[in-house]
């Protein structure tokens, strides 16, 4: 199995996923593309000793860039909405 800080990139941290935080106790993560939902909530109970209720995951399709006269395509990535048991926080989003 994968380490944990493999599996989960980064936290997002945006307009819809701060108030997802406040009213649903729903965390937003970029994790890796070949993950399961099942890792990636072990992964989150053991990184932030939580308990996990749901997760829901998608991937967010890559957009056409350019730079000059070049085209080119970020690549595709795989974002997580992980719903925490009713009292459960991580601290690390509580500053941003």
């Amino acid at each position: 199995m994968q380490v944990d800080q493999t599996i989960i990139k980064k936290p997002l941290v945006t307009e819809r996923s701060t108030s997802q935080r406040t009213l649903e106790n729903k965390y937003t993560f970029k994790v890796a593309r070949n993950v399961s939902k099942i890792q990636i909530g072990k992964a989150i109970e053991r990184l932030f000793n939580v308990k996990v209720l749901k997760v829901h995951t998608m991937t967010v399709k890559g957009k056409k860039r350019r730079m000059g006269r070049y085209e080119g395509i970020r690549p595709d990535w795989k974002k997580a909405i992980v719903t925490l048991k009713k009292g459960d926080t991580i601290k690390s989003f509580e500053g941003a």
